[in-house]
């Protein structure tokens, strides 16, 4: 099966990076072609991750959620990187 015209490096990193500082997640799922997995995480990490976090301040339990977020995220991210990620046709990634 032939190579995706996207690079694992460039969607592993565009997954890492956002969500390692910013628990932000889905963008380099958004540039692999899996748009599903994308808009879901882009979704949560706006919606639920950044509203529990400064609703956090008052109870404990939503920083618990946003960690979980980042640690999906981070996780995802390095999967992207280590694995065999597919685009949205189901191609291989570039792996540079």
């Amino acid at each position: 099966m032939p190579y995706s015209d996207k690079s694992k490096l460039a969607a592993g990193l565009l997954q890492l990076l956002p969500g390692l500082f910013l628990v932000l997640g889905g963008i380099g799922r958004l540039y692999a072609g899996n748009t599903a997995m994308g808009v879901t995480q882009l979704v949560l990490s706006v919606v639920v991750g950044w509203t529990s976090f400064w609703c956090g301040f008052l109870f404990w339990i939503p920083f618990l959620v946003v960690f979980g977020l980042w640690v999906w995220f981070v996780v995802d991210g390095i999967i992207l990187l280590t694995g065999r990620p597919v685009d949205g046709q189901g191609r291989p990634l570039r792996p540079n």
